[in-house]
């Protein structure tokens, strides 16, 4: 891992100017890596990508305090057109495909804002077709009438048409079945290897989320209540309890480990 190319430092999250969200989130992520934001729903993952990429005012949210930076430089302010420029690009929850347009016409759709020519969208069209074959298949097909799972990679792909250094991923594996989730992790992990995209990954999934990432941060109720390198976390028997629903004892239900709300040994 190298220098951080995105930190997050001590951010408030306040909606509608009363209710604050966010409650000091720190992160890094260094260049070159795969970090998890990880907890339940509600926690305040999609939050902290949308303060990162400044989609926050659209549900009427600011942040109040702390400070985040790419590359060394201060973007609170910036639009998102101007983070995608600096190659950070945004995959919202739910895929947000035009279902309209064709699979290609989404894909072409990433790449308006790089004012480059044809030969190089064209260039960068075949890598999307390269790692995602499954869309040169459906390239003619209206997004809306592609699976789920087909909408996620055409999301991605979109993002990817933007030429970014970081992605922004919230929710890869939503409403897909495990074997496409398998699938689109394995190409964000090929994406970070091969084409050295960092990826910040929200995601309900912990299991796979610690299988692939480098570092993961858990959040609870707006707050960063644990870190470390994914090996370690996936090891700890705390989140081996709470989130992968495995103890001591063998594997538990949620209903039976569902006391952990009122011990939260990591808030002590």
């Amino acid at each position: 891992m190298s220098s951080p190319l995105l930190t997050v430092n001590g951010i408030e999250v306040i909606y509608n100017h009363v209710i604050l969200v966010l409650k000091g989130v720190s992160l890094n992520v260094p260049e070159g890596g795969i970090v998890a934001l990880l907890g339940a729903n509600g926690a305040g993952k999609t939050t902290t990508l949308r303060a990162v990429s400044n989609l926050l005012r659209a549900e009427r949210g600011e942040v109040t305090k702390g400070s985040i930076e790419y590359k060394g430089e201060k973007i609170h302010g910036l639009t998102a057109y101007d983070l995608v420029k600096r190659g950070v690009v945004q995959v919202m929850e739910g895929r947000r495909c035009f279902a309209h347009l064709t699979v290609e016409d989404n894909l072409l759709t990433g790449a308006y804002t790089s004012g480059v020519s044809r030969g190089e969208v064209a260039a960068r069209l075949d890598m999307v077709y390269t790692y995602f074959p499954r869309l040169k298949a459906r390239r003619a097909s209206q997004s809306g009438y592609t699976s789920g799972g087909e909408q996620q990679m055409t999301a991605i792909g979109r993002a990817l048409m933007a030429k970014p250094q970081m992605i922004l991923l919230d929710e890869p594996s939503m409403g897909l079945a495990p074997q496409v989730v398998e699938e689109i992790f394995g190409i964000v992990h090929d994406l970070n290897d091969k084409e050295k995209v960092s990826f910040l990954l929200a995601e309900q999934n912990t299991n796979i989320a610690l299988r692939y990432a480098h570092y993961g941060y858990i959040l609870e109720n707006g707050r960063v209540v644990m870190d470390g390198a994914a090996p370690e976390l996936s090891e700890n028997e705390d989140v081996k309890e709470f989130y992968l629903g495995i103890s001591k004892e063998g594997r538990r239900s949620f209903r039976d480990a569902k006391f952990y709300r009122r011990r939260k040994r990591w808030l002590a």
